[in-house]
């Protein structure tokens, strides 16, 4: 009876979820055992239906750039997952955040906590279809890697917003190569909130504005090239991308992502560049906005020029340890104004130690130092700052069925 009432709670909460997800994480699942397979002594028979819930917490330390500290408890993720192959040829996938808005864009109609809501099928081992909501088909591994264990993301990934309403193609002409083709919505809301009405551009050398037009075509349109060299050491994510942001504005994306993946080191180094008619990232705008109050309306800078450099590296020194670092540097740049020409730059830095405690659950205990530098030229009207921030927590992705 125990077995049975149990059974039926973990199968409940399967149905009831809604989940989040980046690509495809990378994350061999089949190693770790589901709570209705370590409590209930179930055994899977299929992989028509898959749950996962990520969870991340922690106590942390925080100095924000005023320099006062502070102390406190965070929940840092909370994400459900659902997954399955229904035939040998169909299969879906919905992901969804339980800390973010449920409440519908006005573009795709589904909420901003939901990242994916797709379907797929595959014509043959070498060609499949997905559509929904879905992750533009985007570069880089810091992009492709599970958000739960990230730190701390860099700026510019975690300025972007990639989970629009679409279709995917996806082409292998050999099993270690792929071809990925999307075209997705540019935003999930409509022009007038993304941008707000009467909203104007920064243009030329900032001594004049130009109203913002609605786009006849707000897509985005994303190719990407995935790759896997020496027996599966070697792998590259690449890709280039353009989104219709408004009439005669676009942004241009280019991500280049290598890693290096051995038995107990794996290493990945990511170069990411956008320039941006409109700022899309919206960092300078931020930042400059307030530079040129003397217009009215919303104020958007334009022609900015993002880089951005990302590293990781994990070590997995001993059994059940791995130890992690991550470095970040990017510039930030409004090309065709001389006073905010390469106006900023930031350096990230990361390290943690982590520990594995259960063979047979992804679950991982961390402490961890996440550390951040901003500086600004000198006649921007802008003051650096640093960040400091030291994490003790958990993280772990429950394969509940």
């Amino acid at each position: 009876m125990k077995k049975t009432l149990l059974c039926t709670c973990l199968l409940a909460l399967s149905l009831g979820a809604n989940a989040q997800d980046n690509h495809g994480y990378g994350i061999d699942d089949s190693r770790f055992k589901s709570l209705a397979e370590e409590v209930a002594h179930l055994k899977k028979s299929n992989d028509m239906f898959n749950v996962y819930i990520n969870y991340a917490a922690n106590a942390q330390v925080v100095s924000e750039a005023d320099h006062q500290w502070s102390t406190g408890f965070t929940n840092k993720h909370l994400r459900l997952e659902v997954k399955g192959n229904l035939t040998d040829k169909l299969y879906y996938r919905l992901c969804h955040r339980l800390n973010n808005t449920t409440e519908a864009r006005s573009e795709d109609n589904l909420a901003k906590a939901t990242d994916i809501m797709m379907i797929g099928y595959k014509f043959s081992d070498k060609f499949r279809l997905e559509a929904g909501k879905v992750c533009q088909s985007l570069g880089g591994f810091e992009v492709d890697e599970n958000p739960v264990y990230i730190y701390q993301f860099s700026d510019m990934t975690g300025s972007m917003d990639c989970y629009m309403a679409g279709v995917t193609a996806v082409y292998k002409p050999v099993p270690s190569q792929e071809i990925v083709l999307g075209i997705t919505n540019s935003h999930n809301e409509k022009f007038s909130e993304v941008y707000g009405n009467n909203a104007v551009s920064i243009e030329g050398d900032g001594t004049y504005s130009r109203l913002l037009e609605k786009p006849r075509n707000p897509l985005a349109y994303c190719l990407n090239w995935n790759g896997s060299f020496l027996n599966d050491r070697l792998h590259t994510r690449w890709s280039w991308g353009i989104q219709g942001e408004a009439k005669h504005k676009y942004s241009h994306i280019l991500i280049l992502g290598q890693k290096l993946q051995l038995n107990r080191l794996q290493c990945y180094f990511d170069y990411m560049a956008q320039n941006d008619g409109i700022d899309r990232l919206g960092i300078a705008t931020n930042e400059l906005g307030s530079s040129f109050s003397g217009y009215t309306g919303n104020v958007w800078m334009s022609d900015i020029h993002y880089n951005s450099f990302v590293t990781k590296l994990n070590w997995q020194f001993v059994s059940r340890w791995n130890l992690m670092l991550k470095g970040m540097y990017e510039t930030a740049s409004v090309t065709k104004i001389d006073r905010f020409k390469d106006f900023r730059k930031s350096y990230g830095y990361v390290g943690s130690v982590e520990y594995y405690p259960v063979k047979s659950q992804d679950l991982r205990v961390f402490l961890a130092y996440v550390g951040k530098k901003v500086t600004y030229k000198d006649d921007v009207g802008l003051d650096k700052y640093n960040t400091n921030r030291i994490e003790l927590g958990f993280m772990y992705r429950i394969k509940a069925y």
